[in-house]
């Protein structure tokens, strides 16, 4: 039963689409081919029962689902404009609830988002110590995996791709970062809040993937320019929307402080509930 639940829940992943915001979208006519449907007229009626669940639920459609155009080749290097939809998370949520409930791919795909959606809005209610906590994890998690592709691009040398990275993402090598922030040598992760962490989650997934997709990048020199390059355009992303430069954004109190409190939180808890349990 897991297997059949991941493996399809995986395909989600892969066509999703981030913006240099870091907001997700998936393109209608990829996602078609995931929900199991073949025909492009059958697809859109479920677009459109999707649209009009997100009007009943009071939500503007603009929000969730934008019209677009885009070329497409016919062979002979000639081509033609074709429609497609972008749709955010609960767009797609809203199409898999308006789908043929018969279609296996429809009942993975209702489950993905259902479950996918409230995720996130479980971990926007979280106060910032589990906010902190929980990134914290994503960003352990996908380092490991950026490390993994880097070195399949011929990277060892791991202390100057990672420089790169925060060069490019704070305008300065690491160790400035350190010195400003007034940390110690390799606490910049620890000790960042839940909006520097989300930063550099976004720099390191989206320098994964492109290192992971872009056959060209070969080597260490073309893989560092491509995390410094990264790291800047989620710099500039920052500038644009009037966001604070992370360099600015102050210390935070250690992360293990918070691991070793919550452990000690939970102890209580379960003694509490030991002890309620013998009453």
């Amino acid at each position: 039963m897991t297997t059949e639940i991941t493996s399809p829940n995986k395909k989600f992943e892969d066509i999703k689409h981030v913006q240099e915001n870091g907001v997700e979208y998936w393109l209608a006519r990829e996602l078609m081919e995931v929900l199991g449907y073949t025909q492009w007229r059958n697809f859109e009626e479920v677009i459109m029962r999707a649209a009009r669940a997100a009007v009943q639920s009071g939500q503007s459609v603009d929000n969730h689902f934008a019209r677009i155009s885009k070329m497409v080749k016919i062979g002979s290097n000639a081509g033609r404009t074709v429609l497609d939809w972008k749709l955010d998370r609960y767009a797609c949520y809203l199409m898999a609830q308006n789908g043929d409930p018969n279609k296996q791919e429809i009942a993975i795909a209702q489950t993905y988002f259902a479950t996918q959606t409230r995720k996130q809005e479980l971990l926007e209610q979280l106060p910032e110590n589990e906010r902190r906590l929980h990134i914290r994890n994503e960003v352990k998690n996908e380092n490991k995996q950026l490390h993994s592709t880097a070195k399949k691009k011929g990277v060892s040398q791991f202390g100057l791709f990672n420089d790169a990275g925060y060069r490019g993402l704070y305008g300065m090598p690491l160790s400035e970062v350190e010195q400003r922030k007034s940390i110690k040598k390799g606490e910049l992760l620890d000790r960042a809040g839940s909006t520097e962490l989300a930063a550099n989650l976004f720099r390191i997934t989206q320098t994964e993937e492109k290192l992971r997709n872009d056959s060209s990048i070969q080597g260490e020199e073309s893989s560092r320019r491509t995390h410094f390059m990264i790291g800047g355009k989620v710099r500039q992303t920052i500038k644009d929307i009037g966001g604070v430069l992370p360099e600015h954004l102050k210390p935070e109190i250690h992360i293990k402080e918070l691991e070793k409190e919550k452990k000690l939180k939970n102890k209580i808890e379960t003694k509490k509930q030991k002890l309620l349990r013998l009453k």
